[in-house]
């Protein structure tokens, strides 16, 4: 399904293939001899989403470019099934394994590896050549890899990276207060622009 966003629309190489049941809204632009399958979403939420040539995105994974961020993949670079991409920058030859994350202002270095639901986390630099094991979290500038369970490691650095304010632009709320009355109302309100898609 190709949909247009805000005036925009996706464009797809003519070498390409994207699976019937894909859909892709707004901005999006589709590589030489691409392959996008069953069910992916690259969806550009004002800012698009780019996909360089002989790009695999497979089944159900979901690519979103930000305004801050738009979410860019040079040549030959694979996202695994599952896996969620928003705001970031992958460059050559890069393979996303089954359910990897990667978050708003990342970069992901050439020939490097994120392995099956290994997390690249907010505006974390990866250098090229690097792997992410099997679940770990890359956190920062320069990216600390470390285990799940080292989450007072991951805090660490994470805390300084400043998701409420890099994502959604809100100071982190006291002790005993929630931030997701401001996220749903904002947050909403940017997707509610949704409603004036319509099919091309």
């Amino acid at each position: 399904m190709l949909l247009t966003h805000e005036g925009r629309s996706p464009s797809v190489h003519p070498t390409a293939y994207v699976a019937p049941n894909a859909t892709l809204c707004g901005d999006v632009r589709v590589g030489a001899g691409c392959r996008v399958l069953f069910g992916a979403v690259l969806t550009a939420e004002n800012g698009p989403v780019e996909l360089g040539e002989g790009c695999i995105v497979m089944e159900n994974a979901v690519l979103r470019g930000t305004r801050r961020d738009p979410l860019v993949l040079g040549r030959q670079v694979l996202v695994g099934p599952t896996s969620y991409l928003t705001g970031c920058r992958v460059e050559d030859e890069v393979f996303l394994a089954t359910g990897s994350r990667i978050f708003n202002g990342a970069r992901i270095g050439t020939r490097s590896e994120v392995r099956i639901n290994g997390i690249v986390h907010l505006r974390t630099v990866l250098p090229a050549d690097s792997t992410v094991p099997i679940g770990w979290v890359a956190v920062g500038d320069p990216a600390r890899i470390l285990p799940p369970e080292d989450h007072n490691g991951i805090w660490e650095v994470q805390k300084e990276l400043d998701f409420p304010g890099y994502v959604f632009g809100l100071d982190r709320p006291g002790e005993g207060q929630s931030l997701m009355p401001a996220i749903s109302e904002r947050f909403g309100r940017s997707l509610g622009r949704h409603s004036d898609d319509h099919q091309i």
